[in-house]
């Protein structure tokens, strides 16, 4: 096989569950071949990188063989090679933090010392 669209290609490795998943990850910019913003009709080959932002992390492949049918997930490596760095897959596993301040009605303006500690909480 040549070359396969890459909404096809996504969709065959498993990065998306749907094939019209893979299309609208395409269609709102979300997908790079080598660099460069692709379609959902864009073609892939051999050697080429692919760059797919599914929320804050960007996840790398590396083209081995184009496919254009869906594999088992144990056949996936002899297809695609995952590439992605260790620091993006960090975001993973990163704490969300979320802070909540919140002040009583009628407390009136914080103080100094109240003031500094909500600067030091939200790191500012």
């Amino acid at each position: 096989m040549e070359d396969v669209r890459i909404d096809k290609y996504l969709w065959a490795i498993r990065v998306f569950k749907t094939r019209s998943d893979a299309a609208e990850a395409c269609r709102t910019g979300k997908v790079f071949i080598n660099d460069c913003e692709a379609k959902s009709s864009k073609t892939i080959k051999s050697g080429d990188r692919i760059m797919v932002r599914k929320g804050p992390i960007r996840y790398e492949y590396l083209v081995l063989q184009p496919l254009d049918k869906r594999q088992g997930a144990a056949l996936v490596p002899n297809y695609a090679t995952n590439i992605t760095p260790q620091s993006e897959l960090d975001k993973l596993n990163a704490p969300n933090e979320v802070i909540f301040l919140k002040r009583d009605r009628g407390a009136g303006r914080p103080t100094k010392k109240e003031r500094r500690d909500i600067e030091r909480l939200l790191g500012l």
